[in-house]
């Protein structure tokens, strides 16, 4: 796998990333790695602050919508604030935050045309 930053094509494992390899041929012989490598998640939060410090800060609620034609539900709220148990879908944790912090961040809705 390879990927590209600043012009410089650099090769990436496809274990170091934790995905599962493909077999490769070594000597005529398919290879897989017996034990692939767990996978670790980065979570992110913004405890205790605000997460939308300037962008529309006189709306109590800052929601954005796209028109999209191809989608299988005619709504699909995105989350924003980082929160969401379901995440990258909103399950409405942003009222919880904005309360406690002030904050008036909201979902990204993709509307089906």
């Amino acid at each position: 796998m390879s990927t590209f930053g600043s012009g410089i094509c650099q090769n990436v494992s496809t274990t170091a990333l934790g995905m599962n390899p493909k077999p490769r041929l070594a000597f005529g012989v398919a290879t897989i790695n017996p034990r692939p490598r767990p996978s670790s998640a980065l979570v992110v939060r913004a405890e205790g602050q605000t997460i939308n410090p300037e962008i529309r800060k006189t709306e109590e609620k800052v929601v954005d919508s796209v028109v999209v034609s191809e989608l299988s539900k005619p709504l699909t709220p995105y989350c924003r604030c980082w929160r969401s148990g379901t995440f990258p879908l909103c399950d409405g944790s942003h009222v919880k935050h904005n309360k406690a912090t002030g904050d008036n961040v909201g979902p990204l809705l993709l509307k089906k045309q």
